[in-house]
């Protein structure tokens, strides 16, 4: 395999702990990556590079690890732009507007859906997101949820069973035997293709015992959990998220003392959702609360079409900043060793050997230019498992 060195790169968020900088990002200055294959087989200072096959020349550059999406909902269909501009002329943003996206999931093919998805991976990696997981959710009949999947497993390895994202209208009446559905054909023929399992728990979504029987039965088939928790108000999804082991609990918008200490003392990440915020005009999360209480956070954009249409991880990084009390450190730590805990991965959101070589090169000095200069296109070039993305640059 050929070895190619990055080097003269101005500042390298590295997020190694066994640096031992001082600071989370484990920051090197004046810094080379060197790439073997997929992998980063060495760090340090760019005097030190040793040789190698091909040399790229940062520039003065700063450079991250590629950002770690853990939450996104990019199988689906149709456009919910009316739904937008009403909720912007004064009209508060509900569960119930999932349905509308079911209807033009369901009439789509699979090649359509497909594309979209192709269509949204691709926006993201040019933006510098080189890991993401996308769910169901837009199906919610057996055949539609298990196609989502199909789908979905065609453009990442991190895909995740939302049968349980709302009560389909056909379903209205009897939510409980929905629930059946969810936990018993749906599951059987959603479980080969989804490494997670998700539910809305939520109000006008499910409550929290039909949750606890969706998580368990994923886990029985060998899906391991990760919640849709406390987004529209305070509720039990948190709590069962930390008591299940779920990788995340996901949105933490309204948290008591005891959700926030919960996740303080858990495994459970806490995946904080700002474009979410942003586009429904809700209350922010307080990451500073979950910071400080000791909680493991990641940012993501929860990319939709109902609530959060963005696949952009630089503006979630500058709304987690500027409105949720998060240090531009934070905020970038976040949104890749974050995310990597979200997914319980080790090889990704770090740039260190054995890691895979996701790299991130910005056209600035300093990778706090993320929230310095909010909405400016500051991904220069991007590598993904050692191959530079072409258009990247």
């Amino acid at each position: 395999m050929t070895t190619t060195a990055v080097t003269h790169i101005a500042a390298l968020v590295t997020n190694d702990p066994s640096l031992d900088d001082g600071t989370p990002l484990g920051l090197i200055r004046d810094a080379a990556v060197v790439i073997e294959g997929d992998r980063v087989v060495w760090t340090g200072p760019s005097s030190k590079a040793p040789a190698t096959d091909n040399a790229v020349d940062a520039g003065g550059r700063a450079m991250i690890p590629g950002f770690v999406d853990s939450h996104s909902h990019l199988v689906f269909a149709g456009d919910r732009t009316d739904e937008f501009n009403a909720r912007m002329s004064g009209r508060p943003y509900s569960a119930g507007g999932i349905r509308t996206t079911v209807s033009a999931t369901r009439a789509a093919s699979d090649a359509e859906l497909s594309a979209n998805v192709a269509r949204y991976v691709a926006e993201a990696l040019r933006q510098g997101t080189t890991t993401l997981e996308t769910k169901s959710g837009y199906g919610l009949t057996v055949e539609d949820e298990a196609r989502s999947l199909r789908v979905a497993a065609g453009h990442t390895d991190e895909v995740t069973y939302l049968g349980a994202h709302v009560v389909p209208a056909d379903h209205a009446d009897d939510p409980a035997a929905y629930v059946d559905l969810v936990t018993g054909p749906m599951l059987d023929a959603c479980a080969p293709y989804a490494r997670w399992i998700d539910v809305f728990c939520e109000r006008g979504a499910f409550d929290g015992d039909q949750a606890r029987a969706v998580l368990t039965a994923g886990l029985a088939r060998g899906l391991h959990p990760r919640v849709h928790a406390n987004q529209l108000g305070h509720g039990p999804g948190v709590q069962l998220a930390v008591e299940l082991d779920a990788a995340s609990a996901d949105h933490c918008t309204h948290l008591t003392d005891a959700d926030v200490d919960a996740l303080g003392q858990g495994g459970t990440v806490a995946t904080l959702l700002p474009g979410a915020e942003f586009s429904t005009r809700a209350r922010w999360p307080d990451a500073r609360r979950l910071l400080d209480a000791g909680a493991t956070v990641a940012l993501s954009t929860d990319c939709n079409p109902g609530s959060s249409f963005t696949s952009s991880m630089p503006f979630c990084v500058a709304l987690a900043v500027r409105d949720m009390g998060m240090t531009p450190d934070e905020a970038v730590w976040s949104a890749t060793a974050g995310g990597a805990a979200a997914l319980r991965r080790s090889d990704v959101g770090r740039i260190a050997p054995g890691a895979l070589a996701d790299l991130v090169l910005l056209d600035a000095p300093s990778h706090v230019h993320l929230a310095y200069r909010p909405g400016v296109p500051l991904v220069h070039r991007v590598w993904r498992r050692g191959e530079e993305v072409r258009g990247s640059r």
